[in-house]
């Protein structure tokens, strides 16, 4: 059976969020007033005439309370097979991204904002994983080294030293993850927490 193309996925991204904003009953007024998206923007992208993009879809699916999955999920009329469904583990979502029984997995994470943040708690396991910090300011313990990542940052590293990932400010922090061959397992546990960062950076 055939897989959807890119293409074809990007397509059904605009119907899909106009589908969502009538369902909810929102103007493009609103959701521009809420979001900080241009109106014109949200028309654009509603239409197919922008393509989608995460700087563009984070915003949307926090407002209409869905997963980003839902908003860039297969389309309607491909194997549901295909779809891969959010996966929640120690209070974090994680939205799969690839299915490939080897090689890297790819996810997209989500630490949660919480009123009482934990300490670190750094965890080993064979394998290497490189992120990048979509939204929020990531905050990233390896070792001896405590980083501050704020949006558009990246890092990689073995994840045989012991490491940790947070939120640096005690908000949502969204992450696109890649994990090697023996770094496919959801291993982070995190908390958010507003103690003072060591404020070095990559």
């Amino acid at each position: 059976m055939d897989h959807p193309t890119d293409d074809d996925v990007l397509d059904a991204v605009g119907p899909r969020l106009r589908a969502l904003r009538r369902d909810r009953g929102i103007t493009l007024a609103d959701l521009a007033s809420t979001t900080g998206v241009s109106e014109s923007t949200l028309s654009r992208l509603e239409s197919g005439q922008r393509r989608p993009s995460l700087e563009l879809l984070l915003p949307l699916a926090r407002i209409y309370d869905v997963p980003l999955d839902d908003l860039v999920g297969a389309p309607r009329t491909g194997d549901p097979r295909i779809h891969l469904k959010p996966i929640s583990r120690f209070g974090m979502t994680f939205v799969p991204l690839s299915r490939r029984p080897g090689g890297v997995h790819a996810f997209k994470m989500i630490i949660p904002a919480r009123p009482e943040p934990l300490e670190p708690t750094p965890q080993t396991h064979e394998g290497f994983e490189w992120l990048y910090v979509l939204g929020g300011r990531l905050r990233l313990v390896i070792g001896d080294r405590d980083l501050t990542l704020p949006p558009g940052e990246a890092a990689e590293f073995d994840t045989s030293s012991p490491h940790w990932l947070g939120s640096a400010d005690g908000g949502v922090v969204e992450l696109l993850i890649l994990f090697g061959l023996q770094g496919m397992r959801a291993h982070v546990r995190t908390d958010p927490h507003r103690s003072s960062q060591a404020g070095s950076r990559q």
